[in-house]
């Protein structure tokens, strides 16, 4: 090596010893003749001190900012009053006896730790950024989180198996990133967007026990917890019950939370996809913080209000919430009521009903209500004086959506969070499927998920042994217990809409499989990349992944996507057509 410690390792401890250290030029300083260098690695930073009489002094004065350095010298205490209590090798310098410039740096076009560059010019100079001591610190998390996941679960029993990243296009939600291949004319091979079917094909291989920090790719739209390209903890297990699976999962992120120092308790809290969306308006509800949604139907079926009278009496399709801010009268001015009011419409919503609970109660809908009906929506809601009570009417779905995201933005706005707690939470009990505006039905999570009452009459009641966990309102991950026998599968395609014959040619390989003899199964994937963004407080995903894409899905740094030649394309058999 070219180095016997790392700059941070320079202490009190190696006074008057000879030291050898390497790494870039973080400043460069000139005090009378008296240079001083701060040499910084990935474990920080040392300063080094060249006096005019050494031999080093000619080099040291050539030495510029982000210069690639080799650098001896003596270790001495620095002078009384001029330690540095922000650096591990604050209270020493090295004395420069040898310095070679092994590298020398252009101007840099970005400032390391300049976190107001342009997003764009920051990926695009991605390898200046990760020089930046808390990148390195955080991929050194995330290598702590992926290591400690991998003993976990081997003590666990688990087999960590590679499944294949060129695979058969299958429809699993997203859309798939499509390879075309170059000997079989015509055909194209799909990047996976998990390894789900391989997975019970190892299951019912008889592995048992199976993980793989996976990569897994889909070309959907982007959002700052989304990626095109992303990484899990991918965990089957055979011959299982759904709280075997939560278990183990527990297990696992005990575990891993643990490696970076935090301890968290289990058993997680549990609660049904229903009554998730019912109080909170989300199926990943942040429980650092009340705030609940109350529904309050009943209490408009007497109201003068046609419109809300009508919304009241559709129970199965339509909803009431109240949501109340306690104190809220004194926090909520007109301007704000009405950017509250703009907020919603952005997701759907006509407008945002209140009460102000005042001497009187005052407010839009008091006009509207029977006295036993607003006494009603005090009761339920618990509002008092000074509160403020805001509703929203209308299909469920939508009312939830906004009424949910209200509930988030106001907890943000007014400072609710405990931004210290860990509030972990278990989502169980998921439709099996949704039906969309035009009538089609689609499986809410994917095809392969065992369904826990198929005999409903109604589609939409069909409940699925389906699990999210979920922390701090970010869906960590999930899993299923997964269909194991070819009759169920054959049903649910049937109620999908998937023929005989499409389901032959799509998941033939998996009916074939099943029909052998599969084991009951069921399994999990956590999201590496959103836990390593949830543990390091990183304000974007695309902080803990080392080169990623933008939003609009590119690299900056490489310029992908990019055109290619048309001898490749011809090989390729791909022709490309001109956008009208």
């Amino acid at each position: 090596m070219l180095r016997t410690h790392l700059c941070a390792e320079i202490g009190e401890e190696l006074i008057g010893q000879r030291v050898e250290v390497c790494g870039w030029c973080n400043t460069y300083r000139d005090h009378g003749g008296v240079v001083f260098i701060d040499l910084r690695d990935h474990s920080g930073i040392v300063q080094l001190v060249c006096d005019p009489e050494s031999s080093a002094y000619k080099q040291a004065n050539l030495v510029r900012d982000e210069f690639v350095l080799l650098a001896s010298g003596l270790v001495r205490a620095r002078g009384a009053g001029l330690e540095n209590p922000k650096l591990k090798s604050g209270k020493v310098e090295i004395v420069l006896e040898n310095l070679t410039i092994e590298n020398r740096a252009k101007t840099l076009p970005i400032s390391i730790n300049d976190e107001n560059t342009s997003e764009e010019l920051r990926l695009k100079y991605r390898y200046l950024t990760l020089r930046a001591k808390k990148s390195y610190d955080i991929f050194k998390m995330r290598s702590d989180i992926s290591m400690a996941a991998r003993n976990s679960l081997q003590k666990m029993g688990f087999l960590e198996v590679e499944t294949p990243i060129l695979t058969k296009q299958t429809p699993e939600g997203a859309r798939d990133y499509l390879v075309p291949s170059r000997v079989h004319n015509g055909s194209f091979f799909a990047l996976p967007q998990s390894p789900q079917l391989f997975k019970q094909l190892l299951m019912v291989s008889g592995f048992d026990r199976y993980f793989q920090i996976a990569r897994c790719f889909r070309d959907e739209d982007l959002r700052a917890d989304r990626q095109p390209e992303f990484t899990q903890i991918d965990v089957e297990m055979s011959f299982c019950t759904q709280e075997d699976v939560m278990h183990t999962c527990e297990v696992l992120l005990q575990d891993v939370f643990a490696a970076v120092g935090v301890q968290i308790a289990t058993p997680f809290a549990r609660l049904p996809y229903a009554q998730a969306m019912e109080k909170y308006g989300s199926d990943k509800p942040d429980l650092r913080y009340g705030l609940e949604l109350v529904e309050v139907g009943d209490a408009f079926l007497d109201s003068s209000n046609e419109i809300f009278a009508q919304i009241a009496k559709d129970t199965q399709k339509q909803r009431i919430k109240a949501l109340c801010i306690k104190g809220g009268d004194s926090l909520f001015s007109r301007k704000s009521l009405s950017e509250a009011e703009e907020f919603v419409r952005g997701f759907g919503a006509k407008g945002l009903a209140y009460i102000q609970l005042k001497d009187e109660p005052k407010g839009p809908l008091v006009k509207f209500l029977s006295p036993s009906g607003l006494q009603t929506i005090l009761e339920r809601t618990g509002a008092q004086q000074g509160d403020i009570v805001f509703f929203g009417a209308g299909d469920k779905r939508v009312i939830w959506d906004y009424m949910g995201r209200l509930r988030q933005k106001i907890a943000k706005d007014l400072g609710l969070i405990d931004k210290d707690k860990m509030a972990f939470l278990w989502v169980v009990d998921f439709p099996m499927f949704e039906r969309s505006d035009d009538g089609s039905v689609a499986a809410l999570h994917h095809p392969f998920t065992m369904p826990k009452n198929l005999e409903q009459d109604d589609i939409e009641s069909i409940e699925s042994i389906a699990y999210d966990v979920v922390l701090n309102g970010v869906e960590l991950g999930g899993g299923s217990m997964r269909i194991h026998k070819d009759s169920i599968q054959k049903q649910v395609f049937e109620l999908l809409g998937i023929s005989e014959q499409e389901a032959r040619e799509k998941f033939g390989f998996l009916l074939d499989a099943l029909s052998y003899g599969a084991p009951p199964h069921g399994g999990f994937a956590i999201g590496l990349d959103r836990l390593a963004m949830l543990i390091s407080g990183a304000g974007s995903i695309r902080d803990v992944i080392a080169f990623p894409k933008t939003q609009r899905a590119a690299c900056p740094l490489t310029e992908a996507p990019s055109a290619v030649g048309e001898e490749l394309l011809r090989e390729l058999h791909i022709r490309l057509r001109k956008q009208s």
